[in-house]
């Protein structure tokens, strides 16, 4: 028997669900653990989103203290706003991770 469609072999592929849109969207930023890297990834969120409450947010360093993991919940209002929040982040010095 011929295969004529590609990627026939590859197991079927699920589509991502569909996000809604206004929600809250957490954002997971890892990096460098430094003074300042907490202070410059939520600046760069809240250029996107507006003034982000300090209880949407949340640090959690790593064991060693090297690295630190940034958690902020936003207000997402579409694709486009959290692709820019996530290219923007992606250009800093210290940011090893955007999830």
């Amino acid at each position: 028997m011929s295969q004529d469609k590609q990627g026939s072999d590859n197991p079927i592929e699920q589509e991502a669900p569909r996000i809604e849109f206004p929600c809250l969207y957490p954002i997971k930023i890892i990096g460098v653990a430094s003074v300042d890297f907490h202070t410059q990834v939520i600046t760069v969120v809240e250029k996107h989103t507006g003034k982000i409450s300090s209880d949407l947010i949340e640090l959690q360093p790593s064991k060693k203290n090297t690295y630190v993991s940034v958690r902020i919940t936003i207000a997402a209002t579409g694709v486009d706003q959290l692709r820019n929040i996530f290219e923007e982040l992606k250009t800093l010095d210290n940011v090893k991770m955007v999830l």
